[in-house]
């Protein structure tokens, strides 16, 4: 997945630290197709028939990273980490604002396209795993973590494992811990 050298982007998170805001946009430039990856994993299927795609996605993160203006990554799998949660949250609020404009007013509006998550389950199902995370990221953030990194972000097995530091046997592990914990609190 990283296909950037380790040593320039650790540099350009040290630059980030002290301040330099050319340095963000340089790492966003020199990381930007290791994060169009992983937004289109995550987008996936739904993406044909939704308001937001891969680019897009890349670029509300953006945004929202540098008017948050908290980004103070230590290293480059805590960066990989803190943009794929800003793209869950970009994503989760799309598809709240998808579910409350279906269900609200009284008057029928009427737009060119209201779709935001592929198919009005999606967005419910998407947010019941959201609410269902938040209570896993009580018990264990370890295993929110994962859930996390695989299911809003499509990493594989060994991409979270040095992500977060851990072999990917126990990443293997820690998902069908957190699948059995995550279906018995969705009702499954």
């Amino acid at each position: 997945m990283y296909a950037r050298p380790m040593g320039e982007v650790t540099q350009l998170l040290h630059r980030v630290r002290q301040g330099e805001n050319e340095a963000l946009a340089e790492l966003f430039r020199l990381v930007y197709p290791d994060l169009r990856r992983v937004a289109h994993a995550r987008l996936g299927a739904h993406q044909r028939n939704t308001l937001l795609d891969t680019t897009s996605l890349v670029h509300e993160c953006f945004l929202k990273l540098c008017t948050v203006g908290r980004l103070q990554p230590t290293d480059r799998a805590y960066f990989f980490a803190y943009a794929a949660r800003t793209m869950r949250s970009i994503i989760i609020d799309l598809a709240r604002a998808s579910l409350a404009e279906r269900r609200g007013g009284q008057y029928a509006k009427t737009t060119l396209d209201t779709a935001i998550v592929g198919v009005d389950g999606d967005a419910e199902q998407l947010l019941a795993v959201h609410d269902a995370l938040e209570q896993l990221a009580t018990l264990d953030a370890r295993l929110a973590k994962v859930v996390e990194l695989r299911y809003f972000v499509g990493f594989s097995e060994i991409e979270i494992a040095a992500i977060l530091g851990i072999t990917d046997r126990t990443v293997r592990r820690d998902w069908e811990k957190a699948r059995l914990l995550l279906a018995a609190s969705l009702g499954r």
